[in-house]
Order: C-alpha cells, then sequence, then structure tokens
C-alpha cells in the first residue's frame, strides 16, 4: 500500500470490505492496459489513498482479487485451484471455472452483447483473469443455484458441511456502513464480499451485482429467513435489467406484488457512466473553433515514464503520431486537437470514447511531459520525458 502503516496492518477482511482506502475501481485501468495480476497488485503501492484507512467505504476489484489471492495462499494453493477444489467440485458445479480459458472451451456459453447504434450485438471478447476473485468466475444458473442452496443452509449442501458455518455467517455480518436505503430510509452495508441489509421486517438481505461494461450483467440476491433466493444472469453490458428481474421476483414472493417499478429505477441508476465506476472527460467530439497549430512531431516523440502506468511511448505513424501503452505497447493514433492537445479513442471496460493527451513544452522546444487524461481520474494520469541514452 502507499502507506507503510497500512501496508503492516492491513488485513484479508479489509480487502474484502472495501475499506482498505484505495479509490473506487483502483487498478481497473491497469488492468485496461494489459498488465498481469501480479504487475497490477505490486503497482497498487503507487496508488494514493482516497480516504484514512478503514473510514470508508469503495469498492475495488483489486483489493478484493488481493484479498483472495492471500486467503488461497494460506492453503497453498493458487485462487483459481482453491475455488475448484473447496467449492466447484463439492457442489457438482461442473460447469463452473475462475479461470477464462475454461469458459472459452465450453460448447455452450452466453458471449456479451453491447448496444451498437440501437441493436445489441457480439463485439468484445472480455478476459477477466486478472481479478479472477471479483469478476472471473463464469458458471450456469444450475450451479448458481448449488451455490445458493449453500449460502441459504449455513454452509451445508446435501447434508454435508462444506463450509464452516460460522466463517459463512462472518460474511454476511454488516461489517462497514455503506449508506441509507432510499426506500426505507434503513441503513446498508458491506460484509465480506456482499452487501448487507435489513428490511422492514427485521430480515437479512443479502445481494450483490456484477457486470462487465464490454457485455455482461448478473445479480444475485438472498433472503435467508425465507430460505429464497434468486440468480439473474445477462449476455448484454449492465442496464439494470438484472436488479429490476431479480427484486421484483422478492417482492412479489414476500409481499405479493412489486413494491416500486424496479425496472424504471435501476434503468435510471445504470443510465449514469458512475454506475460502473466510469468517469467521462472533456468533451472532443466537438473541434475548437479556431484550433491553434502544433509543434512539429520531434517536439512529441519519445518515451515517457509514471510509477503507476509505467512507460508510454509517442512515435511516428502514418505520416502522424501514436502513442503506446501497457506491457504489450499497445498502439492507437492521435489525431490533433488544438496546439498541443491531441486525441485518441480508447478501448476496454473502462473506455470513455475520444480522450485526450496534452504535452508540455519546455524550454527546448520538446515536450517534458503529458497528461494522459483518462488515466488521470485520480490525479495520476501525468508521465515525465525519459532522457534518451547517449
Amino acid at each position: 500500500m502507499f502507506d507503510p502503516w497500512v501496508t503492516r496492518e492491513i488485513t484479508i477482511r479489509d480487502m474484502y470490505t472495501h475499506r482498505s482506502g484505495l479509490p473506487e475501481h483502483a487498478g481497473d485501468l491497469l488492468e485496461d492496459l494489459g498488465f498481469t495480476r501480479s504487475e497490477i497488485l505490486y503497482r497498487l503501492r503507487y496508488q494514493h489513498p482516497e480516504s484514512r484507512f478503514r473510514s470508508h467505504y469503495a469498492y475495488t476489484n483489486f483489493g478484493m482479487t488481493e484479498g483472495g489471492v492471500a486467503a488461497a495462499r494460506a492453503s497453498g494453493l493458487e485462487w483459481e485451484d482453491a475455488c475448484e477444489q473447496k467449492l466447484f467440485k463439492p457442489l457438482g458445479m461442473s460447469s463452473t471455472s475462475s479461470r477464462y480459458a475454461d469458459f472459452v472451451r465450453r460448447p455452450n456459453k452466453a458471449l456479451g452483447h453491447v448496444l451498437v447504434d440501437g441493436k445489441w450485438v457480439q463485439k468484445f471478447k472480455r478476459d477477466p483473469d486478472a481479478q479472477s476473485p471479483t469478476g472471473g468466475v463464469s458458471s450456469s444458473v444450475n450451479d448458481l443455484a448449488k451455490w445458493m442452496r449453500l449460502q441459504l443452509a449455513n454452509g451445508k449442501f446435501d447434508g454435508k458441511q462444506i463450509v464452516d458455518e460460522k466463517a459463512l455467517a462472518e460474511t454476511h455480518h454488516p461489517h462497514m456502513l455503506t449508506g441509507f436505503n432510499p426506500f426505507t430510509q434503513l441503513p446498508t452495508f458491506y460484509g465480506l464480499g456482499w452487501n448487507v441489509s435489513y428490511d422492514e421486517q427485521g430480515r437479512l438481505r443479502l445481494n450483490h451485482s456484477g457486470a462487465f461494461g464490454l457485455g455482461a450483467a448478473t445479480y444475485v440476491n438472498l433472503v435467508p429467513g425465507e430460505q429464497l433466493g434468486i440468480v439473474v444472469l445477462t449476455n448484454a453490458s449492465p442496464m439494470g435489467v438484472a436488479e429490476a428481474l431479480g427484486t421484483t421476483f422478492l417482492d412479489t414472493a414476500l409481499y405479493g406484488k412489486p413494491t416500486q417499478d424496479w425496472f424504471a429505477l435501476f434503468k435510471q441508476v445504470y443510465s449514469t457512466p458512475a454506475a460502473m465506476g466510469t468517469v467521462l472527460g472533456f468533451d472532443y467530439s466537438k473541434p475548437p473553433a479556431s484550433p491553434a497549430p502544433g509543434s512539429k512531431n520531434s517536439a512529441y516523440l519519445g518515451r515517457y515514464s509514471n510509477d503507476y502506468f509505467g512507460d508510454i511511448s509517442i512515435i511516428e505513424k502514418d505520416s502522424g503520431l501514436a502513442i503506446l501503452q501497457g506491457p504489450k505497447n499497445k498502439t492507437f493514433p492521435m489525431n490533433h486537437y488544438d496546439r498541443d492537445t491531441f486525441t485518441y479513442e480508447t478501448e476496454g471496460e473502462n473506455a470513455v470514447g475520444r480522450s485526450g493527451i496534452t504535452f508540455t513544452i519546455g524550454p527546448d522546444g520538446k515536450a517534458s511531459q503529458v497528461l494522459v487524461e483518462n488515466l488521470n481520474v485520480r490525479g495520476e494520469g501525468s508521465f515525465k520525458r525519459v532522457p534518451a541514452q547517449k
């Protein structure tokens, strides 16, 4: 962690309750750039905290991933092997895996879809192995029904204790206050991997959504006191349908009818980029009225470095400029916008469309640093020029 004291004190529980101080969705942009799980977890030490340790809830895929990796390591196993040996096999979840390669090999699978010009199309491949403990499980409704039965039976399945009852109960307990239900005004909490709340009848409620902007949205909701649960899996980017279906079902089962128009409410929630942790920057879709010319290409060319995001390079390509990002040197053409600002089309789970690249020109007429806007969500998108070796 950025603070050595937090590094000494932090626990698996802190990571699973998202109270480490890491900002929301820390590490996700590193995954988009193509870094491996181990590289991302290493680079989190350069991520400035957004809140004091254990003072604030902020969901982080890679904070929780570190918690899962650490827990598995205690048993001498990799996360993917631990899942398979300790959970999937004992439950007979034969269509479930924490490895993307297993999902790809399955003949019967649902591929993610996104909206393009008003039509749903299968456009992207989403390999979530880097964050497998939080987003890497592929499964089926039948298999997840077995997992829900385990949760509702206090760790038992078909009469056999698979998970220790007290350990499982701990995951269902409130650990961090996350807010207040806008309909009941009752507090909402986070447990160990669960949204935890209590309804007006005092019943424990457990739920969680999971989604990829590149084409998947899922939802699970349990009412242990009623031995009731539902899971909804969709092969489309999140728009609130999974959550609305699940919540409407539970309302109907418990109260005889929906208590709200959940489809309209969840659609409104998911209509903003912030719902997926995406932060939109400046709108570059309209060119400036009187754009100023840029410097010669030679002023921008070179390698630039950043502790958190690593190196980028600006190169000449097809008589223009291009930016190289990440360990695999993903190459993106750049278009001049105004003076020393260029744009490029972002890609990945956290893509924001067209984003800006702005250079600071030094006294020698060459760029001394460059700000990549879509990587600057937390103020860490500035790269300094690396002097050329003589």
